[in-house]
């Protein structure tokens, strides 16, 4: 009988320790994983009247992330995160404020007008008449705790700054470069159909120490008429960073030679006038372009590309700032 006391706490204290340990491996933490995916082919999301078969074989890749929450093990454990996984706080996901949900469908309206940019682009490099009038950058969201949060809202469109035109998030961004963190910038904002100018204070970048950013996201806001439908298909992923592979794909259904054989992996938000922007999580990107045994990947030239070549291992980087350039670095792959 006293055996079989001891018998059964045994089997008591296995079975709150086999509970604890499988609270901890599955249950969710309040952290997010940056998780990797392997660089998938563009063309089959990609449809264009007159498309030229493709042979050959290379391709042109995109390569996204997938965004969970991670359980309390891997918050805890760096050693049980995918390979090539980046924890990431609560707050960089999810702004207070928002939800990872309302997240989501943001982003996939940055990819719905990601797509739209791209398409044109591709079009007017192949000769097309694509009608485009870039009206501003438009603000997708703004952080909760900046200046800028009582001034800007979701929706508005940034027309200039410091008196100089800002017809496309570019031009914005590189209005700020003389920017010191602290200043104050007056901002000439359209907002449901009425311009009128709202001084911002700027605060220093939290990745870049000395660069003056005022904390929102943007985007292209234009008005473009495309000659001719192209669709663009990635389901349910979001976000504006696959704007290059999708230009570099419609230019080559359209029947250019782009990928010369290679199999090309692409990253970068593209604006109307075919300037790259950087994009976000260049770590896990690297290592789906890997697990797709490219050939090279093209990334936003400056601190997208250093970090791309911290984790590429054999993998060639090609840094880019436009479509142009992308498109005439990838003509000297067929003579290396």
């Amino acid at each position: 009988m006293k055996g079989f006391r001891w018998n059964w706490l045994l089997w008591g204290v296995v079975g709150v320790a086999a509970a604890i340990i499988g609270f901890a491996w599955f249950a969710p933490s309040s952290q997010f994983l940056y998780v990797p995916n392997k660089a998938t082919p563009v063309a089959s999301k990609v449809t264009v009247p007159g498309e030229k078969p493709h042979a050959g074989p290379g391709g042109i890749y995109y390569v996204d992330v997938t965004i969970r929450r991670a359980t309390w093990a891997e918050s805890k454990l760096a050693f049980l995160r995918p390979d090539g996984a980046t924890l990431v706080p609560h707050d960089e996901v999810v702004p207070p404020g928002s939800t990872f949900e309302a997240r989501h469908e943001e982003g996939l309206e940055e990819m719905a007008r990601s797509e739209q940019v791209a398409a044109a682009v591709a079009l007017k490099a192949a000769g097309y008449n694509v009608k485009s009038t870039p009206r501003g950058a438009l603000v997708e969201a703004v952080a909760t705790d900046v200046p800028a949060a009582k001034k800007l809202h979701s929706g508005d469109v940034i027309v200039a700054a410091l008196g100089k035109p800002t017809k496309t998030p570019e031009q914005l961004r590189r209005v700020f470069l003389g920017v010191k963190p602290g200043s104050a910038v007056d901002l000439r904002v359209r907002r449901q159909n009425k311009v009128s100018t709202v001084k911002v204070r700027t605060v220093e970048s939290p990745q870049e120490h000395g660069r003056a950013i005022i904390g929102i996201r943007v985007a292209q806001s234009a008005n473009i008429k495309l000659p001719v439908k192209v669709d663009i298909d990635l389901g349910s992923v979001g976000g504006p960073s696959a704007g290059l592979p999708f230009a570099l794909d419609v230019y080559q259904e359209l029947g250019a030679n782009v990928d010369r054989g290679k199999r090309v992996v692409a990253t970068g938000e593209i604006a109307l006038d075919g300037s790259i922007a950087p994009i976000g999580g260049v770590k896990q990107k690297t290592f789906g372009a890997r697990a797709a045994h490219a050939d090279v990947f093209l990334v936003p030239a400056g601190e997208n590309a250093t970090e791309a070549r911290r984790y590429a291992g054999n993998l060639r980087i090609i840094p880019v700032e436009s479509f142009q350039q992308a498109l005439s670095a990838l003509r000297t792959l067929s003579t290396e």
